[in-house]
């Protein structure tokens, strides 16, 4: 187990953002009055890679800066662990994943690893503390928290609305660890997501938020933009020497790293219209799917070109089905045929440097003429508000916490269907064929996310829960 180091973050400067009035309530005497003194740990499994270290990178600064005492620890496991939790992962979706089993076999080995971590943990929490355990991979140390006397809430940020057999495994694999009393409060992105043996009262609804200071949604010049997706080797006209960006504090900074690149013949210029994608390499978020739909939209279509992005594959620790995706994905891009094939690129963005790959995903969402997310279920999607914020069109499928951000044919386009392959192209047809809707969409997602999901709207709820918990509301 490791802890992640993180500085406090100025909640007054999101008043340049958001209604000053809501930084005000934050920063009142009384907001925190009852929180002060204890300790809020947050445990996942990874500092870097997905939407749970996202969300935490985001949050706990600026609740730093409002006076409370986070702290970030991340547990380990080894492969077979990590391929338990992403099975539980994808069962809470209502999939089945890799179909492998999750027994009493799995049960003894995720104790084991926990047990380890565990002990670690127990060190850093003092009772009346509160821990926060997020997702299927901690879920375990509940009960060891509980008897060290601190507040136990479990984070869930994956589900869905409909339950099925495999969500039914996956809920009766947890429960053991955090029925109540152990836990004291349950925390989804949506309220439909919890499962029927957690009480009404003990579920709360607190989506997550983007940073817009962050590296990965800051103001980026066009020629920025330009020079740091040709210095990574998405788009053409620039030497690799050209890729400086204005970081927020004034100083200037180079982009190092290049991306790997799966494509058929030179990069796009600059004029070229891109649809993007930007996610984990993950069934989920159907990947595979929107190639082979955009690779029908480009028969009819004048030139527009598809970018595909993840992560390295070997760069994040919790999902060890992202190589078998990215191959996937591979082999049916190779399939194409050439027209089809050259229009589209796959696209594994360098990890190494947290900051470098988020500019890096923050220019590919302001070059894009429209954004997608057709996932077949989501949590959340904090890529939809990324691209919402930077005034997008964004394509998503109503699923999960996209439903959520998008109001459909205002501030972006709904697919009912993510499954739908027309719906999909005739989406793309009529969001690229029209600049004047997709500006008007664009200011109208700017707007809705400036209103429901920046962090000081996610930190007033998170007050309002810790305060709940501590006073034994």
């Amino acid at each position: 187990m490791h802890e992640v180091l993180f500085a406090p973050a100025d909640l007054r400067a999101l008043g340049t953002v958001a209604p000053p009035s809501r930084i005000e309530v934050l920063l009142s005497g009384d907001a925190w009055s009852r929180v002060d003194g204890a300790a809020v740990i947050n445990v996942n499994s990874t500092a870097a890679g997905g939407g749970v270290a996202e969300m935490l990178q985001v949050l706990l600064p600026y609740a730093r800066g409002a006076g409370v005492d986070p702290r970030w620890l991340v547990i380990e496991g080894d492969e077979r662990f990590f391929a338990i939790t992403k099975r539980l992962h994808n069962h809470l979706y209502g999939v089945d994943g890799d179909g492998g089993p999750v027994g009493e076999d799995e049960h003894r080995h995720y104790e084991a690893v926990l047990r380890d971590n565990a002990a670690q943990l127990a060190s850093a929490v003092r009772p009346g503390d509160v821990v926060v355990l997020h997702d299927p991979q901690p879920a375990g140390l509940a009960a060891a928290m509980h008897r060290r006397g601190a507040r136990v809430i479990w984070r869930c940020h994956v589900g869905t609305d409909t339950a099925n057999e495999r969500t039914n495994e996956a809920w009766e694999f947890l429960r053991r660890y955090l029925e109540p009393p152990v836990a004291e409060a349950y925390v989804f992105s949506r309220r439909g997501f919890a499962p029927s043996w957690v009480s009404d009262a003990m579920t709360h609804a607190i989506p997550p938020s983007i940073d817009p200071f962050s590296p990965k949604n800051q103001e980026l010049s066009g020629e920025q933009v330009q020079a740091i997706l040709g210095a990574v080797g998405v788009i053409g006209g620039h030497h690799h020497s050209a890729g400086e960006y204005l970081r927020s504090d004034g100083t200037t900074r180079r982009i190092e790293h290049g991306a790997d690149v799966v494509r058929t013949g030179p990069p796009p210029g600059a004029d070229v219209p891109i649809v993007v994608q930007i996610s984990r390499w993950d069934r989920l978020k159907d990947m595979v799917g929107v190639l082979r739909g955009f690779a029908e939209f480009v028969i009819g279509d004048g030139g527009t070109q598809l970018l595909l992005a993840g992560p390295v594959v070997t760069a994040v620790a919790d999902d060890p089905e992202g190589a078998q995706v990215f191959h996937e994905c591979w082999d049916a891009w190779r399939r194409l045929p050439h027209h089809a094939r050259r229009r589209i690129a796959l696209v594994c963005l360098p990890m190494g440097d947290p900051e470098e790959n988020a500019i890096i995903v923050n220019a590919l969402q302001r070059h894009a003429a429209v954004v997608t997310q057709k996932s077949l279920a989501e949590g959340f999607g904090l890529t939809v508000s990324e691209a919402m914020f930077k005034r997008r069109a964004v394509i998503g499928s109503a699923v999960g916490g996209i439903a959520d951000q998008i109001v459909d044919g205002e501030s972006g386009v709904l697919l009912r269907d993510p499954t739908d392959l027309d719906a999909f192209i005739a989406a793309l047809g009529r969001t690229l064929g029209d600049p004047e809707q997709r500006r008007v969409m664009g200011e109208r997602a700017r707007e809705r996310v400036i209103e429901r999901f920046l962090p000081d709207v996610q930190l007033g709820r998170w007050e309002r829960l810790l305060a709940d918990v501590l006073s034994g509301h």
